[in-house]
């Protein structure tokens, strides 16, 4: 496994870590309201969130956006990790995607004007999935470990 990111892999690594990052930066202030909708939106989906308190939720969502915003933005991180992490959380996003009522269009998977929003976090999935594969391509490759 690399322990930096390659020159090429840091657009997107820069990219995606920054958006997630501010992300996060924004819960970290949630007022209840805030809190609440973004607990009420993710419970409605992955159920086992219900029991988590709303502002302990969007609370460890923020602290957990800026973790991986600032891995994204590290190339000390390696992209394997890095790439893992992101496929994850954009895993858990494209699942709200589909699985919330009215984000898509009707007996499809194109989004609904609601939810262009979430749609678009499929973005995020290729750049995680692409750090990923390339990295474990590499690895299946070489028979002498890469450092």
């Amino acid at each position: 496994m690399r322990f930096f990111a390659r020159p090429h892999q840091l657009p997107p690594r820069v990219a995606a870590g920054i958006f997630i990052l501010n992300s996060g930066l924004s819960k970290a202030g949630a007022d209840e309201e805030t809190a609440a909708g973004t607990h009420g939106m993710a419970a409605g989906v992955y159920p086992f969130l219900r029991d988590l308190d709303p502002r302990t939720f969007t609370a460890l969502l923020s602290k957990s956006e800026i973790a991986l915003g600032a891995a994204l933005l590290a190339p000390m991180v390696p992209s394997l990790a890095a790439g893992a992490a992101l496929t994850a959380f954009a895993g858990g996003l494209i699942g709200l995607y589909l699985k919330t009522p009215g984000l898509r269009q009707e007996g499809s998977v194109k989004p609904s004007p609601a939810g262009l929003a979430v749609a678009k976090d499929v973005w995020l999935l290729g750049i995680g999935l692409g750090l990923v594969l390339e990295e474990l391509g590499d690895l299946i490759a070489s028979p002498y470990p890469v450092k």
